[in-house]
């Protein structure tokens, strides 16, 4: 965790608030490794925390009032304060939602009391990094914190998901927030999530002279208002039509209309891509997980239809100049692909990728090299 991060946002709420926090809390944006909308089905992932985190410094408030405030570079923001006993789904709209909606969902296990939230952070927003379930994820540690409770990761992650479904309106899954949660440093989180059942896989790409190369490809995206929604009541319907509990026990598609057809299939082999990558990390045959992710975005653009061109366009640059795999990675509809890469080409990869970009009128991409880092916590 960043001291950096964790001070500069208790000096903020100094400034903001003229006291000290009680504390600050901290948790991390997500890279997916592989498995891409299988969370939802009952399905396994592979993601691991990124260094980039958001900080929420905090202190108790007597008066039940919530009051929010974001703070980047010397600009601050602040939202209108927000009564914890009183709020609702739909009466905080925009940034303001996500932890408001946190406090909703809180207030229904017991934590009532207000609360002053000062928020900095640097995960990339609307890059499918998972920035959202960051601040979420953050906020609800910060107010359990200030009410002396300590609750299990599977029961703050269940929450998260509420706050997000039913407050921000986002029908998202357990991966994010199960992420940023419970993934820690130089490995990679094997989640089954229909079980609960959580594998700690060491990570360690630099070993092989490997890079893990995020490529932001600044098409922003919002899970409330592309069509990931859609995708998800698919699913659901998919498994209604086969007799099925979700998609997690689906052996097939057949019979199904076309639509359905190529999302269970997405979801089918998706699932089996994830295991076999965890089998090949087990054996330390890093080099040979590249072509299933490729397989994963090829699945991602074809079957289950949420890419975007400047997606396909990093996917295949990156390939072509040397990743041994590429894939989009998040909801989709914009944000980011990730690319395997052995460290020597990692610079051509950001070069003919920034050059496909230009050529195809794209907006410049972002590029980093993300490292498994460590989940959430309390920071100071």
């Amino acid at each position: 965790m960043s001291s950096t991060g964790s001070n500069n946002a208790a000096e903020a709420f100094r400034r903001l608030h003229g006291t000290d926090p009680i504390g600050v809390w901290s948790a991390p944006g997500r890279v997916n490794l592989i498995g891409e909308h299988t969370d939802y089905n009952d399905g396994f992932v592979l993601p691991f925390a990124i260094p980039q985190r958001t900080w929420v410094a905090a202190a108790p408030r007597e008066d039940g009032l919530l009051t929010l405030a974001t703070v980047e570079g010397d600009r601050t923001t602040t939202a209108e304060p927000v009564p914890v006993g009183e709020v609702e789904p739909g009466g905080v709209q925009g940034w303001a939602a996500y932890p408001a909606g946190v406090a909703w969902v809180l207030r229904q296990q017991g934590v009532t009391g207000g609360a002053d939230l000062v928020i900095s952070g640097d995960v990339p927003r609307g890059a499918g990094l998972s920035s959202s379930h960051s601040l979420e994820v953050a906020s609800a540690l910060a107010l359990l914190g200030l009410s002396g409770r300590e609750e299990s990761a599977s029961d703050v992650a269940k929450w998260v998901q509420v706050a997000e479904n039913d407050f921000v309106g986002a029908p998202t899954g357990l991966l994010d927030q199960t992420a940023s949660l419970c993934c820690t440093d130089a490995h990679v989180l094997f989640l089954d999530v229909r079980s609960g059942e959580r594998e700690q896989v060491p990570f360690d790409a630099a070993r092989h002279g490997l890079e893990v190369l995020v490529i932001d490809t600044r098409v922003s995206h919002s899970l409330v208002e592309s069509g990931y929604g859609k995708r998800r009541k698919g699913c659901e319907e998919a498994a209604r039509l086969l007799g099925l509990p979700s998609l997690r026990d689906a052996g097939g598609w057949d019979g199904l209309p076309e639509h359905l057809r190529l999302l269970v299939r997405h979801v089918v082999t998706e699932n089996r891509r994830v295991e076999d990558t965890v089998a090949l990390l087990r054996q330390d045959r890093y080099e040979e997980i590249g072509p299933l992710l490729s397989a994963s975005h090829a699945s991602l653009r074809d079957d289950y239809r949420v890419s975007c061109a400047e997606l396909d366009v990093a996917a295949a640059t990156a390939e072509e100049a040397g990743a041994l795999g590429a894939r989009m990675i998040g909801g989709g509809f914009g944000g980011s692909a990730i690319a395997l890469v052995p460290r020597e080409v990692r610079g051509e990869v950001e070069r003919r990728v920034a050059e496909a970009f230009v050529e195809n009128g794209f907006t410049a991409p972002r590029t980093f090299v993300a490292v498994p880092s460590a989940g959430a916590g309390r920071d100071l």
